[in-house]
């Protein structure tokens, strides 16, 4: 549980960190940047794992850290940090993983092609290229690392003007390979991850694009 903690808190300073720096760089230039973090769950895919490895159908927790820079309105870029927790189903053997990733990703915010959506809530859409880190906490010498790509739909409700809460929904493919020999996948996992959070995003200087 301690150990646990500790991860907590050193991802959320790791959010802080971002926070601040990219606010340096934002103050001249309005809302161009945005912050965001979200908390949820995650759903591994059972085919990322090896028979009598099984990893649970639901883990928690999932915390994403993000900068985003928006070029023009409907269109920008971020780079985002993931953090998953995956623990072995109970007709498994005891196991728990730490699942990392970083992604860049374009992002497009499709609110304009949804007129019919009532005016505070918005569509965005995003999806990248990035890395994938698997570190297992019992079976250690079973670390990976491998390409994945992830898309995602974030559904906002606009609070004011530099503010949003959303719900973001997202897939990640793992590009990897089978295990092999099968022992490298004891209490391992390479596959596909679902994730459902709930954050925050922060226009960090302004409101450069508002209407």
């Amino acid at each position: 549980m301690k150990t646990a903690f500790v991860n907590y808190r050193f991802y959320i300073l790791l959010f802080i960190s971002l926070f601040s720096i990219v606010t340096m760089f934002g103050q001249s230039e309005a809302s161009k940047w945005k912050a965001q973090i979200a908390f949820g769950v995650n759903m591994p895919n059972g085919s990322g794992f090896v028979s009598g490895f099984e990893g649970s159908s639901v883990n928690f927790p999932t915390i994403n850290l993000g900068v985003q820079r928006m070029f023009k309105p409907q269109y920008g870029v971020k780079l985002d940090f993931g953090y998953n927790r995956i623990e072995n189903a109970s007709s498994s053997p005891y196991f728990k993983i730490n699942y990392t990733r970083i992604n860049a990703q374009f992002v497009y915010d499709a609110t304009s092609v949804f007129t019919f959506l009532p005016v505070n809530i918005g569509v965005v859409g995003h999806a990248g290229p990035g890395m994938s880190f698997v570190k297992p906490l019992t079976f250690q010498d079973n670390n990976l690392s491998y390409f994945n790509i992830m898309a995602g739909i974030e559904f906002h409700y606009t609070v004011s003007r530099t503010f949003s809460v959303y719900l973001d929904t997202s897939y990640i493919y793992g590009v990897s390979g089978d295990f092999d020999p099968i022992t490298e996948g004891y209490g391992s996992f390479n596959g596909n991850l679902f994730t459902a959070t709930i954050g925050l995003s922060v226009s960090l200087s302004g409101c450069y694009y508002c209407d």
